[in-house]
Parts: C-alpha cells; sequence; structure tokens
C-alpha cells in the first residue's frame, strides 16, 4: 500500500507540474545513473540540459525520487534511463510519464536481448548490470547519438561526431583492460563481491564472479549464503575479496569474518565502483575512469 501511495503521488505530481521545457533554449534531458549521465554528456556537450538523478555512492535498485527529483522529470524533454527494472522504483514513474509528452528511453533497448544474462531471482529476468560489457556501452553510445538526433535534428552532425570519438575511446579502454587483466592468471581471476554486479565483467573477461547478495540489493544475505560462500573462498584459495562504493561494506566484512572463523584469512583488496560512478570532477567519476580503476584494483589485489 505505501509504495502504491508515494507512486501514486509522484505521477500525480509530475502530471500537475508546469513544464517549463527549452531552458535557454535548450531542451532538458534528464539520465538516472552516473554511467548513462556520464553517457549523454559525452555525446550531448552543451548542446542539451542535462540533469542526472543520481549522483556518487547511490544504489539505484533502491532509489525514490526527491521532491527536486519529480520538479527535474517534470520539465524533462528526454528520460534517459537502464532499464532492466535497474531502477526499480521508479519503473511505474516513468510508465506513468508516457501520459504526457514526455519521452522515456530505456539504454538497455540498444541492446539483443537475446545476449543478455538472464536471472531467474530478479524480476526483470535479465540482469541489468551492462555498462560492465564494453561493447554493449558502444552500443549504447551509438543509440543516445541516434535518439538525440531525433530530437534535436539540426545536431545530428555534432552528436554522431561525438559519438564517433567515444566509441573509438571505449575501443581503446577494452583493450588497454583486456592487456592489465592477461598478467593475471585465469586461475586467479574469481572476483567476490558484495552483489552481483559484475557478471558481464566476467563474462567479457573470463571471471568467475560470486556476489555475496543477489543481482538486487534488494535481497538480503543470510547466515547461510554466507557460510556458504566463506567455504568456497577457502577452497579456492581466493586472495581478495571487494567491498562496492554503492553498498553498505558490512556484508563482506561478515563474510571476511567468517572466513577468519574458519583459521582462514582473506583481505579486502578495496572498494570497486559498481552501480554508481566515482565523485564527479574526478578520473573515477567517468564510466572510462572507473572501469580502469576497477580493473587495476582487481588485478592488482588477486595477483
Amino acid at each position: 500500500m505505501k509504495k502504491y501511495i508515494y507512486t501514486t503521488l509522484i505521477c500525480l505530481t509530475i502530471l500537475s507540474c508546469k513544464n517549463t521545457k527549452k531552458t535557454n533554449g535548450k531542451i532538458n534531458v534528464v539520465t538516472t545513473t552516473s554511467m548513462i549521465t556520464d553517457l549523454v554528456k559525452n555525446i550531448a556537450g552543451n548542446q542539451v540540459n542535462i540533469q542526472g538523478l543520481m549522483g556518487s555512492g547511490v544504489d539505484p535498485h533502491l532509489y525514490k525520487a526527491s521532491e527536486g527529483d519529480v520538479t527535474k522529470l517534470a520539465n524533462a524533454d528526454l528520460i534517459f534511463y537502464n532499464g532492466l527494472h535497474l531502477e526499480g522504483k521508479l519503473v511505474e514513474v516513468f510508465e506513468k510519464m508516457h501520459s504526457k509528452k514526455t519521452k522515456t528511453i530505456a539504454i538497455a533497448d540498444a541492446l539483443d536481448k537475446n545476449t543478455l544474462i538472464s536471472s531467474e531471482y530478479f524480476a526483470s529476468n535479465y540482469d541489468p548490470h551492462i555498462w560492465f560489457n564494453a561493447d554493449y556501452w558502444i552500443l549504447a553510445t551509438q543509440f543516445v547519438a541516434n535518439k538525440l538526433s531525433e530530437a534535436i535534428p539540426e545536431q545530428k552532425p555534432t552528436f554522431q561526431d561525438n559519438a564517433t570519438k567515444y566509441i573509438n575511446q571505449l575501443k581503446a579502454l577494452k583493450t588497454k583492460l583486456e592487456t592489465q587483466i592477461t598478467t593475471l592468471p585465469k586461475e586467479k581471476r574469481i572476483l567476490v563481491t558484495a552483489h552481483d554486479a559484475f557478471n558481464y565483467f566476467g563474462k567479457s573477461f573470463q571471471f568467475e564472479v560470486v556476489g555475496l547478495q543477489g543481482i538486487s540489493t534488494a535481497t538480503e544475505a543470510g547466515v547461510q549464503d554466507v557460510q556458504k560462500l566463506a567455504a568456497f573462498i577457502i577452497e579456492k584459495k581466493v586472495k581478495a575479496i571487494f567491498v562496492e562504493s554503492s553498498v553498505p561494506k558490512r556484508t563482506i566484512e561478515a563474510l571476511q569474518a567468517a572466513v577468519k572463523s574458519k583459521n582462514h584469512d582473506v583481505k579486502i583488496g578495496g572498494s570497486l565502483y559498481s552501480d554508481a560512478l566515482g565523485n564527479a570532477n574526478t578520473v573515477e567519476g567517468t564510466y572510462i575512469g572507473m572501469f580502469e580503476y576497477n580493473v587495476n584494483t582487481i588485478v592488482n589485489a588477486l595477483k
């Protein structure tokens, strides 16, 4: 009931808000996660007004729109979101917005669903952490450029040129990451994290990935989950496990304690960026910087 009332109030507020549109002669674009904000900025440049809802360290699985977010959504011409139920508590809001003249665009629509990792435990039946496949992000780049070009046809050359440049950067990133990861023997490529955010990463770079929580942080890890994973770490002689910037570290600390209680040691290898980028105006505050940081942290801790 509380969920229904919360969603209804937001939707009514959005529908009743005065839509200002075109601030300073530019259309208003709202993005959800920090990864998507960074992507749109790379393509749109200063040709649109971009406002991101979620900043550094924000968990999109549990995110609820604030009053300020409602205003941003109400005044948006375009809304880019991940899709695949990543922004679980905002899905109904986006669906309701079809009744007003605001276009909502799911980044996941750029991808062939047959290539996605499925999950019988998650509402969408697909793992939503698509940004950890660089090839997917390349497809998303062209997809966003096309959508922006449809919205502002006169700026199409700029958007397409920016997309081409960014795609080249993403291809260079993938090559760099592959080179770094080859320094880590395959038998050591076991990534244990707070929740299952890195399955696309694992598939791309031949890592066995195990998350203490499920694909969504809305699921809680129980005592049996901790004990089972502790036994796995001991059996596989895993040197390091990792916390995540958008997930409380207590779950991984509990896992570390469980391993220690069995007279084994495993270190915390560092904090990885999973569902959000780093702080704004830092290297890790960009998609490329985040990915490089994660891979360096993982490889150095597991060597």
